[in-house]
């Protein structure tokens, strides 16, 4: 098992992280979040859970170990596969997802692109004694960074200049407003992937 990778990082994308290890360039998928922190040829060390398939090996890549040991966990309830994992952690930070199953809270379970009422309620009971409770403080979820600073942050990583990510911030944050009147959470990554085209279209 790979349980880490460590080295300059040679890409950012949307999705992934390119870790330059040994001469060899490592693909990770992370999220928004992880990606956020990471600079094109500063150095990085990324806790890693690889998932094997008869069609593929994929990399994932995380912050740090506690992020990956939730990663695992939550696929061991039935239905969730590492994409839906990557999801919730990509949605919720590993603390706010202890705090949600700890209390119940479907609704925070929801917010997680591809996860209803029933699949949120099923979530619950199965991981309900799994995922332990939050080491940290209660709060950690509302101090996570908000969409637009993860997402600015993001931009920035990807090598835009920070005038060019907060026009680009600006110019998706009706989907995000829209987002959280309906009662959701904005989706940092649908969001990313906006921002690049809105700044493509501008180059």
């Amino acid at each position: 098992m790979i349980a880490f990778v460590s080295g300059p990082v040679a890409a950012v994308g949307p999705d992934i992280a390119v870790v330059e290890v040994g001469g060899v360039g490592m693909a990770l998928q992370c999220t928004p979040n992880t990606l956020s922190g990471l600079r094109v040829g500063q150095p990085a060390r990324l806790a890693t859970s690889l998932v094997v398939r008869e069609d593929s090996l994929t990399l994932y890549g995380f912050a740090d170990d506690d992020e990956r040991q939730v990663f695992e966990l939550l696929q061991t309830a039935s239905g969730v596969g590492p994409r839906l994992a990557q999801a919730m952690l990509a949605v919720h930070s590993p603390d706010a997802l202890r705090l949600a199953v700890a209390t119940g809270d479907e609704k925070a379970l929801t917010a997680v692109p591809g996860i209803g009422k029933k699949g949120a309620q099923r979530l619950l009971l199965e991981l309900k004694d799994r995922l332990g409770e939050p080491v940290g403080r209660p709060a950690a979820a509302a101090a996570a960074p908000g969409w637009g600073d993860q997402l600015h942050a993001a931009l920035v990583g990807l090598g835009y200049a920070p005038r060019e990510a907060e026009d680009a911030v600006a110019a998706v944050a009706p989907q995000a407003e829209a987002a959280v009147a309906a009662g959701g959470t904005p989706q940092v990554a649908q969001l990313l992937r906006a921002a690049l085209q809105t700044l493509n279209r501008a180059r």
